[in-house]
């Protein structure tokens, strides 16, 4: 009995609240932000609905300015000619879908997409690499209903360009046969040529 109550007394007592152990041990996300960049400059999580459409729709900006800019603007016009040439005459049908791709805003827009997922590590709904995938679409997908409604506004621009200078040309027209027809009925009355007979 003493030697029983000598253990029992040496015991350690038990925790009130002991810690909860994992099973296995917690790796560290690998979509976490770096140490030493705050949060706030990485994109929002699945838990954050609201600002991930926000990134969306602003991110889909530069990608359709990006893509609009190389497919359909005069500055990069000699690069785009070369590449509509080489998509039509090259032997091989790889090389051929290669330079297609710098000649249609749809192809490339995915080209951009997928850059600025890199650059931004953007992820909508699911956070691991499906997110990127439906980031990736849905970035394709508004940039391009961004650079189809660019694209309606500048014909509609365009037209009313055209229309005010054709009207300009018919008013110019206008005010030059008006003064031909001046002319022509100031050399055709009697009382303005120098011929004409004084009253008697």
């Amino acid at each position: 009995m003493e030697g029983r109550e000598q253990y029992n007394s040496e015991a350690p007592a038990p925790l009130a609240h002991p810690r909860p152990t994992a099973p296995f041990p917690i790796a560290p996300s690998p979509f976490a932000a770096p140490p030493g960049i705050n949060a706030l400059t990485m994109p929002p999580d699945a838990s954050h609905l609201w600002p991930q459409i926000a990134w969306l729709l602003i991110g889909a900006i530069p990608i359709a300015a990006v893509a609009w800019t190389v497919t359909h603007e005069e500055v990069f016009r000699e690069l785009h000619d070369y590449c509509l040439d080489r998509s039509q005459g090259c032997r091989r049908l790889a090389s051929r879908k290669f330079f297609y791709l710098f000649t249609c805003e749809y192809c490339f827009s995915h080209y951009v997409a997928a850059g600025y997922l890199l650059l931004t590590r953007f992820r909508l709904l699911i956070d691991d690499w499906r997110g990127y995938l439906i980031a990736g679409f849905a970035l394709v997908y508004v940039a391009n209903a961004y650079m189809s409604l660019y694209a309606r506004l500048r014909v509609d621009i365009t037209s009313e360009r055209a229309i005010a200078k054709a009207n300009e040309k018919i008013a110019d027209l206008n005010e030059a046969n008006a003064k031909c027809v001046s002319r022509r009925s100031g050399l055709s009355d009697p009382s303005t040529t120098d011929d004409a007979k004084p009253p008697l």
